[in-house]
C-alpha cells in the first residue's frame, strides 16, 4: 500500500493497542492519516510485557513515531457500560468512528497477564481448565468484540461508511488440545465477523476478520516454545511473522482498496495453513 495518508480524516479505535500487535497497527493507521483511539485495560497496561510506561505515553509515543493524532483510552471491553461510555470519549473528541479494530484478546485468563506464563490458564486444555479462565479467556476474546461491535456498528450503519475488522487467529481454524478454549473463542470471533458482515451488507461497510499465525512480540516469546530457526525475517515463509505484516493487511481493509471485500477471514501466517477457511 502507499504511504500516503489514505486514511486522513478517518477516526479509528483500536482496541488492545497498548502493546504488541494492536500498538503496531494503531501506528500503522497512524502513519496513513488516520485519528487513532489507544487503548488499554488500565492506565498501566503497556507496563505487562516492558512495552511503555502509561498509555498517555504510549499514545504520544505513537502519534510522534507516526507523524499524526492520536488519544489515550483506557477501560474493560468485556463490560458494555465502559465500551460505551470509551465510545463517547472519541465521539466527544473527534465526533465519529470511522475504523474499528477489534484487537483486544489473548489466551488470559482470570489472574491477567501477571500470573504464570504472561496469564495464560494452566492448565490450558478442554477438560482441566478452571471455570474462571474459560469465562475469562470467553470474554476477552469474544465478547469484548461483540460488545465493541455492537456499540460501533449503529452509527456507521446511520453513514451507511465505515470499515470493522476483527482480529482472530489461525488458532481458531484447526483443533488442538494446548489452548484449546482460547481456539474456541478465536473460531466463534470467525463466525461472528461472517454474521455481521451477512447483517451490515445492505449499509455499505464491510466487516472482515485478520488471523495471524504465529507472531513475535514480547508476550509471543513469553508464554510460547520458540523455534528459533523460526525468528529469520526474510528469505522464507517458513516463520514466525511480524506485527508489521499483520497491520498491513488491517490497513488494507481499511482503505479504499479495501472496500468491495467482506465476510472474509484473512489468514497472514505465511501459508502455513492452506486449507478452505
Amino acid at each position: 500500500m502507499s504511504t500516503e495518508k489514505a486514511l486522513a480524516g478517518q477516526v479509528a479505535w483500536v482496541t488492545g493497542s497498548s502493546r504488541g500487535l494492536g500498538r503496531v497497527m494503531a501506528t500503522h493507521l497512524c502513519q496513513l492519516g488516520a485519528q487513532v483511539a489507544v487503548h488499554g485495560t488500565r492506565p498501566d497496561s503497556p507496563r505487562s510485557f516492558g512495552e511503555g510506561e502509561s498509555m498517555e505515553q504510549v499514545a504520544q509515543d505513537i502519534a510522534r513515531e507516526a507523524g499524526g493524532t492520536t488519544m489515550p483510552l483506557w477501560g474493560d471491553v468485556t463490560d458494555e457500560a465502559e465500551v460505551k461510555r470509551m465510545a463517547n470519549a472519541i465521539r466527544s473528541k473527534w465526533g465519529r468512528i470511522d475504523i474499528l479494530v477489534t484487537n483486544a484478546g489473548g489466551d488470559i485468563g482470570a489472574g491477567g497477564t501477571g500470573v504464570g506464563r504472561g496469564g495464560r490458564p494452566s492448565p490450558d486444555d478442554c477438560i482441566g481448565i478452571p471455570l474462571a479462565d474459560i469465562r475469562a479467556v470467553l470474554d476477552r476474546n469474544l465478547l469484548s468484540c461483540i460488545l465493541c461491535c455492537r456499540e460501533v456498528a449503529p452509527e456507521m450503519m446511520t453513514r451507511r461508511s465505515g470499515r470493522i475488522i476483527t482480529i482472530g487467529s489461525i488458532a481458531g481454524t484447526y483443533g488442538r488440545e494446548d489452548g484449546s478454549i482460547y481456539c474456541v473463542a478465536k473460531a466463534a470471533v470467525h463466525e461472528y465477523t461472517r454474521c455481521l458482515a451477512a447483517q451490515l451488507r445492505a449499509f455499505n461497510i464491510p466487516v472482515n476478520c485478520v488471523a495471524p499465525g504465529g507472531t513475535v512480540t514480547q508476550r509471543f516469546l513469553v508464554i510460547h516454545e520458540i523455534d528459533s530457526e523460526k525468528l529469520v525475517e526474510e528469505g522464507t515463509l517458513n516463520r514466525y511473522g511480524r506485527p508489521h505484516e499483520i497491520a498491513s493487511v488491517v490497513a488494507f481493509l481499511a482503505s479504499e482498496a479495501g472496500r468491495f471485500i467482506s465476510g472474509q477471514v484473512i489468514r497472514v501466517d505465511g501459508g502455513s495453513q492452506t486449507w478452505p477457511a
